[in-house]
């Protein structure tokens, strides 16, 4: 199996920013130590256990790698935390750059523009800050396409009069870019939407939420969850309603417990679309190319959002990590 994350080491062009071809990385001199703040967030439910998992996977490997990086990583449970640990890591680590996973965008935005100001180099991941220009890189996931690549499998599995359902995450702007680009790959299908409804990104969440749409919907063909915590929760509803016969469910983001379904060839669950804890190695990994490498990485490197198949999803199976 290779690892995923050396395939996106092949793939890292990050695009320049504006004029940020003109500049080139700095050449690390043998006996320079540079140091590598990591802030995320604790490990509070499924996606962010991967995500630590990740980084504590890429802080040993970059360090075995390069005798003159060292990587100091924290988490936080919140965003006062994940301030008073940027603040640290300035002050007393001496940090020479930062990859920062925010908690919140706009909590985070002033601390990390004040480590920025110090002359830290700053790659933001995933959760973007309320002001734009202050990182250096940015590292996401790609949500729109998670949308979009799941509602194409849709249109591969069903069509004209068929019914779904679809189960959201938190109300923000991420869940809207997922929703927006699965209504709009799947209309003018003939696919009936019976319903949508919040499900917060929580297995208990969407449980409740699917219990409902059973107890209202005799005939569902199809189950969009968008992600895996969700996913989970939806299948125990349709187990216990005995309906497991009736119709699929598509989450999203990768969980090995998933992955090992769609391994397994389930009927139930038969793909998945990558949303990856492991861009944090991503992110981390280029944060140190611009210390070790000639050539600029400013800009942004969104990443893909594979369909997940029995075919390859040994590729995306990560069996040691918690997510």
């Amino acid at each position: 199996m290779e690892d995923y994350t050396m395939q996106l080491l092949r793939k890292i062009a990050v695009l320049a920013i504006g004029g940020a071809m003109a500049f080139s990385a700095p050449t690390m001199a043998q006996d320079d130590t540079v140091t590598i703040g990591v802030s995320i967030p604790a490990a509070t439910h499924g996606w962010a256990g991967g995500l630590n998992w990740h980084a504590s996977q890429a802080q040993a490997r970059l360090q075995a790698q390069y005798d003159n990086i060292e990587i100091v990583l924290v988490t936080a449970d919140g965003p006062a935390q994940q301030a008073n640990d940027l603040e640290d890591l300035v002050s007393i680590h001496n940090i020479d750059a930062l990859v920062v996973l925010p908690f919140e965008s706009e909590p985070l935005t002033d601390p990390v523009r004040r480590v920025k100001e110090s002359g830290v180099f700053v790659t933001v991941v995933d959760r973007g800050l309320s002001q734009d220009g202050i990182e250096d890189v940015y590292v996401a996931g790609n949500n729109p396409e998670l949308g979009r690549v799941s509602g194409e499998y849709f249109l591969t599995r069903l069509g004209e009069g068929d019914n779904i359902v679809i189960l959201r995450g938190i109300p923000t702007v991420i869940d809207d870019e997922r929703f927006n680009a699965f209504i709009e790959t799947i209309e003018g299908s003939g696919i009936n939407v019976l319903d949508n409804k919040h499900a917060n990104w929580n297995r208990d969440d969407g449980f409740e939420v699917m219990q409902d749409f059973l107890s209202r919907f005799p005939d569902i063909d199809g189950v969009w969850a968008q992600d895996d915590d969700i996913a989970l929760g939806v299948i125990e509803a349709i187990r216990q309603a005995d309906r497991v016969d009736e119709m699929f469910v598509v989450g999203g983001a990768g969980m090995k417990e998933v992955i090992q379904m769609v391994m397994q060839g389930s009927e139930l669950i038969p793909v998945n679309v990558l949303y990856p804890p492991a861009m944090i190695a991503t992110a981390m990994d280029v944060t140190v190319a611009h210390f070790t490498s000639n050539g600029p990485v400013t800009g942004e490197y969104i990443l893909g959002a594979p369909l997940i198949t029995p075919e390859n999803a040994e590729q995306y199976y990560f069996p040691d990590s918690p997510f």
